[in-house]
């Protein structure tokens, strides 16, 4: 932390790794989802590597939360307890990495979107005062830099394309863009996290390197910036979609039908 600061009071930086960790892990569900629906074998393979490297992410920052939150009970809880026993509304992730796949457009344009807040967050958390944060975002930003690249080919290949991939890559986006609002809000979790140095710049600063790199990416694809319009939030405090409950069933169901085994 910074020596002139008072570090965040903890139950603050828990709530903000949850945030993270959520986000990825939720998302990565929704990649596995996929699996097998793709349109060609090798976008399966790319897929599960997104999914992965997901994994990977929530993985780290779940065991990180453990730390932050310290023993319950006596116990130090692992990434199994807050991916398989916490309830939906407990899952602090934005609403956007919860939307169903839908068509391939649908998918491939939620991730373009998730993907280029990825990049610029994980690139200002390589600033972090935190160690464990900013040793994540090191290894984070390479990834997601590919991830990126692979999401954002696929825009304009659909959106530049046939008429009708024109058109289902154009219909996503008006259906997602009312979620990516909530990627750049800030409460008093992340402001204390924002005075403590932990995050540095704030979320909102992100939103126009964001903007600019969507709309590059978007113009190519001959594809229409959406009207901002109402952004639809709660995710990150705990208020999610219909769609959500089914998500989180079935990521849970073996956990909770078998509480405690190891395999």
């Amino acid at each position: 932390m910074r020596p002139d600061t008072p570090p965040p009071p903890p139950d603050h930086l828990l709530t903000y790794v949850l945030r993270q960790g959520d986000r990825a892990l939720i998302l990565a569900q929704r990649l596995l989802e996929a699996i097998t629906h793709a349109p060609e074998i090798e976008e399966d393979m790319a897929l599960s590597n997104l999914a992965l490297d997901l994994i990977g992410q929530a993985r780290a920052l779940y065991t990180y939360a453990g730390e932050v939150q310290g023993p319950v009970d006596g116990v130090v809880h692992d990434e199994d307890h807050y991916a398989y026993t916490r309830d939906p509304h407990e899952f602090l992730n934005p609403l956007l990495v919860e939307q169903p796949n839908g068509d391939f457009a649908q998918l491939i344009v939620r991730q373009f979107l998730h993907d280029a807040w990825a990049f610029f967050y994980w690139r200002s958390m390589e600033h972090s005062t935190d160690e464990t944060l900013r040793a994540l975002a090191g290894k984070a930003v390479k990834e997601t830099t590919y991830h990126l690249r692979h999401s954002r080919s696929w825009v304009v290949r659909l959106g530049d394309g046939t008429e009708e991939s024109h058109q289902r890559a154009q219909a996503a986006l008006d259906g997602l863009w009312r979620y990516t609002g909530e990627l750049f809000d800030s409460d008093e979790v992340e402001e204390a996290l924002v005075t403590a140095g932990v995050i540095h710049p704030p979320a909102e600063t992100l939103s126009e390197p964001w903007r600019g790199t969507v709309a590059n990416a978007l113009e190519e694809a001959t594809l229409t910036v959406p009207d901002d319009g109402v952004m639809h939030r709660g995710g990150r405090t705990g208020t999610h979609t219909e769609a959500f409950s089914y998500l989180i069933g079935e990521l849970q169901v073996v956990a909770r039908a078998h509480p405690g085994a190891s395999w």
